[in-house]
């Protein structure tokens, strides 16, 4: 594969899944800790204290991975990408210079108050301040979509010497497809952060079941337990933080499936081929694919078939009618060639790719499945979570190992499904890294292979996708080993050594602690 077009965008997928991976838990964690430490300050329940304390280091940890992952990615545009940044840099680096200008700082700076206000600063401030640098990342994740959704929507902009730049901040801002973009995110997060929880405190229940800590009595309800290695306070920071994330998990699944129905419309009027490939409808109908089958060697819809449908599903899906038709990858190519050519510009910033054929139908077999398995294991994940709320209705887990290793292998699902949602949007949108808006201005899109930097060989890109991947493959081993032994110290892990025995009122006036311990 000598191809520097394929290197880079390989390279940027690679870098930017692993990325996002600590996005979602970043996001939906933030506003649990808040729950949980607003519980405490307007209560005194030291369970929820020692509930923000441990949950809130694993935040940490997952924050810092994620700053240290997400820098790359800008550099990126300037490196690899740098086409793409001169020609629509005008309009792009709006958002992402308001995300490291104002979200970033108010991140950075607040988060920092937060870590080392513990018994410094008084309780109702030392919320505030978590709550500023929650606000901080959600923001960041807001401007981010908003660059994204540019890309899958260009408004607000006007063309000037070919190049589109920015005429109406607004309508950049409030992009209808970044608003649903931002919701599904959000929602996405939300089932991300609460499969966390529970899986890790379905675990940690287990290993008291286990070591007979805590017990059942006739009826299957639970008798907590308790000794100087397993507090009986800790029982209530377990089951409650289960129920917790079950209950915000099973929101965001609610919430994905309301923002999911907005952005899929969305998608059938602003990019229709990208949505026909997704569902390998070659031809028009309204039916929804449930399994097709091709060869996977091929992009041609002569070599599909459809083996399991859902009738009218794919109409309602695209227009809210389940006896309306949605054109199929045969009806759409043509209309895209005609619109846009039939070959790459014969233009030096194309260099050996001038006057190649343009194939506008993404990879079926890419966005086909990637597709059903966001859906699938979606599904998955919340049946799963359901299942974990009944089954600890009466205060405990199964005393079962097996569902145990389920529960700390169903953490990643949600992840995984997140991941094919993005693979998903992006893949969809080729041959364009900037799709055209077909209500928009005209001309205001740019091939991929227009955005690659001019100067970049395919061996300087194998480098840098080998060195990247390198690292972040060390940095995701070293992260999973640092939260696997935060796990494994239970809720002593998260906090200071001089609290780590104290059974009596963890903010008694006048005690100091370590702060430092909580970062490390």
């Amino acid at each position: 594969m000598d191809d520097p077009l394929l290197i880079g965008r390989l390279q940027f997928a690679i870098t930017t899944i692993y990325h996002f991976w600590m996005v979602p838990l970043t996001i939906g964690l933030g506003p649990v800790l808040i729950w949980m430490q607003h519980r405490w300050v307007k209560t005194g329940d030291e369970k929820y204290y020692r509930m923000v304390r441990f949950w809130g280091k694993l935040f940490l940890i997952n924050f810092v991975m994620g700053v240290a992952t997400g820098i790359v990615q800008e550099f990126q545009f300037g490196m690899a990408w740098s086409e793409y940044s001169r020609t629509v840099g005008d309009v792009f680096g709006v958002p992402l210079a308001m995300e490291a200008l104002l979200a970033f700082f108010l991140e950075s700076v607040f988060l920092g108050l937060w870590i080392f206000g513990w018994h410094r600063l008084p309780k109702k401030l030392h919320l505030a301040c978590l709550a500023a640098a929650v606000t901080g990342s959600v923001v960041s994740a807001y401007f981010i979509i908003v660059a994204n959704s540019w890309m899958q929507h260009p408004v607000g902009v006007e063309l000037i010497d070919g190049r589109p730049v920015l005429n109406d901040f607004w309508a950049l801002m409030t992009n209808n497809t970044a608003i649903a973009s931002f919701a599904h995110a959000v929602a996405a997060s939300f089932c991300v952060a609460g499969v966390f929880l529970v899986g890790i405190s379905w675990h940690k229940l287990w290993q008291r079941r286990k070591l007979n800590v805590d017990t059942v009595d006739e009826k299957g309800y639970v008798i907590p337990g308790g000794s100087d290695a397993h507090p009986k306070l800790d029982y209530g920071v377990w089951i409650r933080s289960l129920r917790i994330g079950g209950v915000v998990a099973v929101v965001g699944f609610l919430g994905i499936a309301a923002s999911g129905d907005v952005l899929g419309k969305l998608m059938f009027e602003q990019q229709p081929l990208k949505m026909a490939s997704a569902e390998a409808a070659c031809h028009e109908g309204a039916d929804f694919s449930i399994l097709s089958i091709g060869n996977p060697a091929s992009n041609n819809c002569s070599e599909v078939s459809t083996l399991l449908s859902v009738p009218g599903l794919l109409g309602f899906l695209a227009n809210g009618d389940f006896t309306q038709s949605v054109k199929g990858i045969k009806q759409l190519e043509p209309e895209y060639m005609q619109k846009y050519g039939t070959n790459l510009p014969n233009d030096h910033i194309y260099g050996e790719r001038s006057g190649d054929k343009i194939n506008y139908v993404p990879l079926m077999i890419v966005t086909y499945w990637s597709f059903r398995f966001m859906i699938g294991l979606g599904l998955l994940a919340t049946g799963a979570v359901v299942l974990a709320l009944w089954l600890t209705r009466k205060g405990t887990v199964p005393k079962s190992q097996l569902l145990a290793r389920l529960a700390i292998v169903g953490i990643f699902v949600p992840f995984i499904a997140s991941s094919f949602g993005w693979v998903f949007t992006e893949m969809g949108r080729q041959p364009f890294v900037v799709a055209p808006n077909p209500t928009g201005v005209d001309g205001v899109y740019l091939f991929t292979a227009a955005a690659l930097s001019p100067g970049v060989s395919a061996v300087m890109l194998w480098v840098s996708l080998i060195l990247l991947s390198s690292v972040y493959a060390v940095l995701c081993v070293l992260e999973i080993r640092v939260i696997k032994r935060h796990v494994q110290g239970g809720v002593e892990s998260g906090l200071p050594p001089d609290e780590k025995t104290r059974s009596d009122d963890p903010l008694k006036k006048g005690e100091k602690d370590d702060v430092l311990a909580f970062v490390y």
